[in-house]
């Protein structure tokens, strides 16, 4: 078995409070440096830059994963995760019907730029990204699963958009076997306080900014079989693991 360091919380510049330096190939490039092997891109209700992000990570031997950060009609955020590129396209597609549109105020909240594999704006999400959808928290994993996708409750330990400060608790209800967590000094006290002996915790950086991304070392990581050759047997092993804890 080997360690895998990963990070499946990352932003770019389509998100509206991600930094215009957070482009595609500045995210895979700093993977790279930072000894992180799999990355994932999860921009606030959109994947339309992933595949950009796919070829830039494959130039620096970064393995992809294509997601979103959804935010539900509770205005919670979740973290979804898509075993294909296409898979997560297709999510995308089927959550750009329940948006709630706003014109977005650029002036305000950011820009929203779309990016191709070489880092040139090809276009603008007109439309606010962050706020709410009309997919419910309960709705939300299975809706990803529909497109073979994962989805758990986003960074639990902090209190916007956080599960346990909008709910009060843990939506144990729901039937999640995921989580993330910010801090991984909270772990302790969030196993204990809201029970989650049976949730395997994740953690990622949710980072907007590119010196918000952490050294390998810093993150979690997966221990996965030796013999994994190409990208896609990596991301096969990853939702294995992901869906057995």
């Amino acid at each position: 078995m080997s360690r895998y360091y990963y990070d499946f919380h990352v932003h770019s510049c389509l998100s509206p409070c991600g930094d215009a330096d957070n482009t595609p190939n500045n995210l895979a490039g700093m993977a790279f440096l930072n000894g992180v092997r799999i990355m994932a891109l999860t921009d606030h209700n959109s994947s339309r830059n992933c595949p950009a992000f796919f070829a830039a990570a494959r130039r620096y031997g970064v393995v992809p994963i294509a997601g979103m950060e959804l935010t539900t009609a509770e205005d919670i955020h979740a973290v979804c995760l898509f075993e294909t590129l296409e898979d997560a396209l297709a999510f995308n597609d089927e959550v750009d019907t329940r948006r709630i549109r706003i014109k977005n105020r650029e002036d305000i909240f950011g820009e929203q730029l779309l990016l191709d594999e070489n880092d040139n704006v090809v276009g603008h999400e007109e439309d606010l990204l962050i706020n709410a959808t009309t997919i419910s928290l309960d709705e939300a994993p299975l809706l990803a699963e529909k497109y073979g996708g994962i989805c758990y409750p986003a960074h639990i330990d902090r209190p916007a958009n956080g599960a346990i400060e909008i709910l009060g608790d843990f939506p144990h209800y729901v039937g999640f076997h995921l989580a993330e967590l910010h801090d991984r000094s909270n772990r302790d006290e969030y196993v204990r306080t809201y029970g989650l002996e049976g949730i395997r915790l994740l953690f990622s950086s949710d980072a907007h900014y590119l010196d918000q991304l952490r050294e390998g070392d810093e993150n979690d990581w997966l221990e996965l079989d030796d013999d994994l050759d190409s990208e896609e047997l990596v991301r096969k092993n990853v939702f294995e693991v992901l869906r057995s804890s």
